[in-house]
């Protein structure tokens, strides 16, 4: 019989079964946006598939009404835990004037809503993770409970910008947690090729900070941590680095041809274990999910999705005279 792990957490059957509908929801759309950009009708796309469990897990475990998420450009499973709709996706995925994060001036992927605390990301990588940090300094020294919770893939942790973030947030044992999702390539570079070390989270060692390594097609083993690592950062421990490990399951992005870098085998190899199937046979096991439940969510959010992209497609692009706004300061 399946041991109730979610249940262990203090989380309710319904709490499971949210987490895997949002889980699928971050999927579903992201599979939208791929037709629509083979159909010629959106620009660009960078996918979340193959690392929704992390993101969701992870953004279940922080306070959704008090914490601020730094996110980078895969982490729609963040966002819409923290409250981005699938029209505010859509919205950017068609570059509309109604798009919360840029109002169409950005690439998707760029996320960012101030009534929600999800805080705007840059084209270049890593440069969210000092930016947490100085959210995260601005909380101590105004003593609220709250914490910067920040993402990027394994291929950022070589940047400077993380380094020297994390450096500075443990010198003042600041609220922040860092989570690498490790989806094995840095665009087209292999794992391999990018560290000398086996995992990301050893890193944590030279800084001084707590450092654990999950299964990031485990939500619940996400959930866990990242709880943990916010209790800590709450009772004034400091930073954690945090490190889920899966797979990312579609090329790099809409532009990118992974067949020259990896082999099908290794990609279907990966399908097996995708967190959508493996939680929702966790699920399946406790009787939480059967095939009528499974498909009511899923009916309801084709239905969401039709209507966020109907509406996306149709809503009006910036005006031409808005293109300088918010680049220089205005009196």
């Amino acid at each position: 019989m399946t041991k109730n792990r979610h249940e262990e957490l203090g989380l309710s059957d319904q709490d499971a079964l949210n987490m895997y509908r949002v889980m699928l929801q971050a999927r579903m759309i992201d599979e939208r946006m791929w037709l629509l950009n083979r159909a010629g009708k959106i620009p660009f796309v960078i996918s979340c598939q193959g690392q929704e469990a992390a993101q969701v897990g992870a953004a279940m475990a922080l306070d959704n009404t008090k914490d601020y998420a730094l996110p980078y450009y895969r982490d729609m499973g963040v966002v819409l835990q923290f409250g981005m709709t699938a029209k505010d996706l859509m919205l950017s995925g068609f570059a509309k004037a109604e798009d919360p994060n840029s109002g169409g001036r950005q690439m998707p992927g760029h996320f960012g809503q101030r009534k929600n605390r999800i805080v705007t990301g840059s084209s270049p990588v890593t440069t969210q993770v000092p930016h947490a940090v100085g959210i995260a300094l601005g909380a101590k020294m105004k003593k609220e409970e709250v914490v910067a919770f920040t993402t990027f893939g394994e291929g950022s942790s070589n940047q400077g910008d993380f380094h020297e973030g994390i450096n500075f947030a443990s010198v003042h044992d600041l609220p922040c947690i860092f989570m690498c999702e490790n989806n094995k390539y840095a665009i087209s570079v292999p794992l391999d090729k990018q560290l000398n070390i086996e995992k990301v989270s050893d890193r944590a060692v030279g800084y001084g900070i707590y450092g654990e390594s999950v299964d990031g097609n485990d939500p619940l083993a996400v959930y866990k941590v990242i709880k943990e690592a916010r209790e800590r950062a709450l009772r004034g421990e400091g930073p954690s680095l945090i490190e889920t490990v899966s797979y990312r399951l579609t090329p790099h992005s809409s532009d990118d041809d992974d067949s020259t870098y990896r082999s099908r085998e290794e990609v279907a190899e990966a399908k097996k274990i995708d967190a959508i199937h493996t939680f929702g046979a966790y699920l399946r096991d406790l009787d939480i999910l059967t095939d009528e439940k499974d498909e009511e969510i899923r009916q309801a959010l084709r239905l969401e999705i039709d209507e966020a992209t109907d509406y996306a497609e149709n809503a009006a692009y910036p005006d031409p005279d808005t293109m300088m706004q918010y680049v220089y300061e205005e009196e």
